[in-house]
């Protein structure tokens, strides 16, 4: 009885090792991080908000991250984003994490300068990268404005850039369209079946400044 038992103690010890070593210890890495400002309707006006994300990295893989904090340490601020908060997305085969809503408390006008992220995976590793935000202190154009007809839409907009973001019935985003055009029919635009809403995305990549208007319905 004797002999199975330390045979078996024996057996078992290769697994405990192998379980003990399947979870890495070793810190997550940010790769990459960008931040941009957007400016949301907000009453008469725009609001601004940060739309900031980092490209992370872990011996066990994205879903071994717990918590993502960003500060801005000047102004003695902190927002944090956990694995249940945070948006995905994929782009060139890899993850992106982050969050489209970093907003100061009543809407007021977001902090410049410096910022520092810091990740945090669920073994308690964590890693920190600065980030910078240096725009211009007011919007470089006027806002744009958005003016939907019967079958036809026009824009005015100084930005380099503009989309449609089309929402289905639900508020969900259902299609985004490259406009090469100020104005024109809704009909050489394509949009699918399934829009029933419609918001103008301007931009200007220079300056990491984008500014959306409230949806209007066209159909």
């Amino acid at each position: 009885m004797k002999k199975f038992i330390i045979l078996t103690r024996l057996l078992l010890l290769p697994l405990l090792i192998i379980l003990a070593g399947s979870c890495s210890r070793a810190e997550p890495k940010i790769l990459f991080g960008y931040m941009e400002l957007v400016y949301y309707p907000q009453n008469d006006g725009f609001a601004e908000r940060y739309s900031f994300f980092i490209l992370p990295e872990d011996d066990d893989g994205v879903e071994n991250l717990d918590e993502l904090y960003l500060y801005h340490d000047r102004e003695g601020l902190r927002w944090i984003l956990t694995y249940a908060d945070w948006i995905k997305h994929e782009e060139g085969g890899q993850t992106w994490i982050g969050s489209r809503n970093i907003v100061m408390h009543d809407n007021l006008p977001m902090p410049r300068g410096q910022y520092r992220a810091v990740l945090v995976n669920k073994g308690g590793e964590s890693t920190e990268r600065r980030f910078t935000y240096d725009g211009p202190e007011y919007p470089p154009f006027p806002h744009p404005v958005l003016t939907v007809g019967e079958g036809s839409y026009k824009i005015d907009s100084q930005y380099p850039e503009n989309r449609f973001i089309g929402y289905d019935q639900q508020g969900n985003i259902a299609q985004t369209v490259n406009l090469t055009s100020l104005e024109g029919s809704f009909r050489d635009v394509r949009l699918q079946n399934t829009v029933r809403t419609i918001a103008l995305w301007a931009e200007h990549p220079e300056y990491r400044i984008s500014v959306i208007t409230d949806p209007v319905a066209f159909r």
